[in-house]
């Protein structure tokens, strides 16, 4: 019965060799907008046979049917998972984990004892104060009665002199109170901030899955088990810092990003590249089918009477208005950032932002003046994007104005080479006015025809003390159909027409000099047949 543990003894790789634990962490990943591609790279050691890799550190979340696995240095078997009775992980802390502890542990031994020394002076100023009641009473009885002159005159100089240390006993115990209580609030919030770290740190104990890969090696050998899966709790989004230099005539941009990661265990030390891809998003085309059209007999078409529910369903449909530098590579496809550096994210925190490094380009700035819309003009910046790369759409592009913060926007995408216009902020003292007179009615009692005519005044004021390159925009209506005609005419009239292809969309480019007012009159009128009704 002695013999079989001599021959583990002599030969352990008989008895250990079959099973060999590894622990694993994240090491590489790859962040689209939703969803993350994470790489678990892990090295292990094996004798000459056929044995199996077990992992057990894998987060329950983690979608298994996802998995795809290699390994160097041996030939790779069968692959088995489970979610169920699974292993616990061994105890394996980092020393920065135990570092945290131990600064925990610190700061915790540091506020009892200040905590300690409170009680302690508060004691100290509990036992003044009872001496002074002591004092207060001791002439109060009749223990005096019958006493001399020179010998109550004694008494009361000493009741004054113990009572007068006694006060200022309780008076400095009260102030030594007040200073240990600053440094135990000091304490506390040192402490607060140390169980935080520790918590990024501390090893997830949520529950786990294994992964079990079989291998055969004819010699002993030493490989890398790589392990990819696609994870969808997690994604990034750009956001960008536009900082606008009006001396300087330029737009410098800020880019960065927001990530973020459930994936339910922490990131550490981890190689981060963000893409522009979409995985979790359509992947082919859309298919047609076959479309049956059918004639019947004519009937009165009703108008269509929508509830308010589905009217504001409606609308809400419509679309909505719209410190390192990462290496950048823009493919055919989409647009990958290779983080410099190791990145620390843990799951479930708040979002966080990465530097992805600044463009600054050549701005020309204006004030660009919608009277139908705003009483007064903002400032613009038009530029253009010379950087030879993609400026993604951004979830919040926060604007700076010569170093003032302004507000915040949302970003459209850039392509290089495209142009774009960023607003910064009303100018106050560019003051608009929009003045309307409307006639409508039939011309004549014989007349067919019903008309609808506007006049409008437009005023643009400077009160600015400063010379102003001012592009104005307003509108007539346009009409798609032959019975109604529209006209209309300007003075001065507008440099474009169609702006930025919206058909009735003008445009006036004003130089207004500082306290000038310029004024524009618009006039349109609309004709249509009788018996027709305007829309």
């Amino acid at each position: 019965m002695r013999a079989l543990p001599l021959v583990f003894a002599l030969f352990p790789s008989l008895a250990l060799a079959e099973t060999i634990p590894l622990t694993s962490r994240v090491s590489e990943v790859t962040l689209f907008p939703q969803g993350a591609r994470v790489t678990r790279a892990v090295p292990f050691a094996a004798p000459a046979g056929a044995h199996e890799l077990r992992l057990i550190d894998l987060p329950r979340g983690t979608p298994m049917e996802s998995l795809r696995i290699g390994v160097t240095g041996a030939r790779m078997g069968a692959v088995s998972t489970r979610e169920d009775f699974v292993p616990p992980r061994p105890d394996d802390e980092s020393d920065a984990l135990q570092a945290a502890r131990d600064e925990v542990a610190r700061l915790e031994e540091a506020m009892r004892a200040k905590a300690d020394e409170a009680a302690a002076i508060r004691a100290a100023e509990e036992a003044a104060d009872t001496r002074i009641g002591f004092l207060r009473q001791l002439g109060r009885g009749d223990a005096l009665n019958g006493v001399g002159a020179d010998t109550l005159r004694d008494v009361s100089r000493m009741v004054g002199e113990e009572t007068l240390a006694a006060r200022q006993a309780a008076l400095a115990a009260e102030g030594a109170a007040r200073a240990v209580d600053r440094e135990v609030k000091a304490l506390g919030q040192e402490l607060e901030s140390a169980r935080q770290a520790l918590a990024a740190l501390v090893p997830e104990t949520g529950p786990r899955n294994l992964v079990a890969v079989g291998i055969r090696a004819q010699d002993a050998t030493e490989g890398m088990l790589e392990i990819t899966y696609f994870h969808p709790d997690a994604g990034w989004n750009p956001v960008y810092d536009a900082h606008l230099d009006m001396n300087a005539g330029q737009i410098t941009l800020g880019r960065g990003a927001l990530v973020r990661q459930g994936t339910g265990e922490n990131w550490q030390d981890v190689a981060l590249t963000l893409s522009t891809n979409q995985p979790s998003g359509a992947v082919e085309p859309g298919e047609l089918w076959p479309e049956l059209r059918r004639i019947t007999d004519p009937e009165e078409i009703k108008p269509l009477v929508r509830s308010q529910k589905e009217a504001a369903m409606g609308a809400m449909a419509e679309p909505m208005a719209v410190a390192d530098r990462a290496v950048a590579e823009i493919g055919a496809f989409s647009v990958t950032y290779t983080y410099p550096g190791a990145v620390d994210l843990t799951s479930g925190a708040d979002e966080v932002r990465l530097a992805l490094g600044d463009l600054t380009l050549a701005a020309e700035t204006m004030a660009l003046a919608v009277p139908k819309r705003d009483e007064t003009a903002f400032l613009v910046a038009e530029f253009t994007n010379t950087s030879g790369e993609l400026i993604l759409p951004s979830v919040a592009t926060q604007l700076f104005r010569d170093g003032e913060y302004l507000g915040e926007t949302r970003g459209r995408m850039i392509p290089a080479g495209g142009t774009a216009r960023l607003g910064f902020g009303p100018i106050e003292g560019l003051r608009l006015k929009r003045l309307t007179e409307r006639t409508e009615g039939d011309r004549g009692i014989l007349s067919r025809s019903t008309r609808l005519a506007e006049k409008v005044r437009i005023e643009a004021q400077n009160l600015t003390g400063q010379d102003w390159r001012l592009r104005l925009l307003d509108q007539v209506p346009y009409s798609e159909q032959e019975d109604l005609v529209i006209t209309w005419n300007a003075q001065p009239r507008p440099q474009e027409v169609d702006v930025d292809d919206r058909k009735g969309v003008l445009g006036w480019q004003i130089e207004i000099g500082a306290g000038e007012m310029r004024e524009i009159e618009l006039n349109y009128s609309l004709e249509w047949p009788e018996g027709k009704v305007l829309r």
